[in-house]
């Protein structure tokens, strides 16, 4: 026969329920006064990584150390992300609303078919070149491990990047921000995918 003391149960549901409260409440109390949306990435303030890859209409290649873009944004998508399908008349409006400002948008496929993507384009519209990245080194390049995530590289730099599907104000504020001269927070946004569903 065993001398332990077992603890009534009751009393263990309420301890736990104790701890659970403590770790939520503590959890809670180092976000607060902070924008829960707003996150931090490795590649802010540095150099973007470089890339050529082919375009995904006429396969000619795009260099993204040939632009001369003021401000380059660089979205990774794929045609069965949901959240993109949600962004894409953003980015398309935001590309031609800043085209005359020497912001260049530019789409990279993720994961995703050629054909697959022509479609999604053909049904959606085009606005800007969408790259091929058959063997994902530009999305390991930028650490992009769920779509749609979206870059502005101002100077060669990382100066801000958006997690989820973004809209307008959003695209546009964080321009706006980059071409005074600032430097706009980076913003995870509802909608994001790792894979396909």
């Amino acid at each position: 026969m065993s001398n332990s003391v077992q603890t009534p149960w009751p009393r263990r549901a309420a301890l736990t329920a104790g701890v659970v409260l403590l770790l939520v409440a503590a959890a809670f109390g180092t976000r607060f006064g902070e924008d829960p949306g707003l996150v931090d990435s490795p590649l802010i303030g540095r150099t973007a990584p470089t890339f050529e890859l082919e375009d995904l209409d006429d396969g000619e290649v795009w260099s993204s150390i040939e632009s001369e873009a003021e401000v380059l944004v660089v979205n990774f998508w794929a045609s069965w992300c949901v959240p993109c399908r949600e962004e894409h008349p953003a980015l398309t409006a935001t590309a031609r609303s800043y085209e005359r400002q020497g912001v260049q948008f530019v789409g990279i496929v993720y994961q995703d078919s050629p054909d697959q993507a022509r479609e999604f384009l053909d049904e959606l519209g085009r606005g800007y070149p969408s790259l091929l990245d058959p063997d994902s080194r530009t999305s390991i390049d930028f650490g992009v491990f769920g779509i749609p995530e979206t870059f502005f590289i101002a100077d060669g730099t990382v100066v801000a990047k958006v997690t989820g599907a973004a809209d307008e104000a959003l695209l546009s504020s964080t321009l706006d921000v980059i071409l005074s001269g600032g430097t706009p927070d980076s913003a995870e946004r509802p909608g994001y995918q790792s894979q396909p569903r």
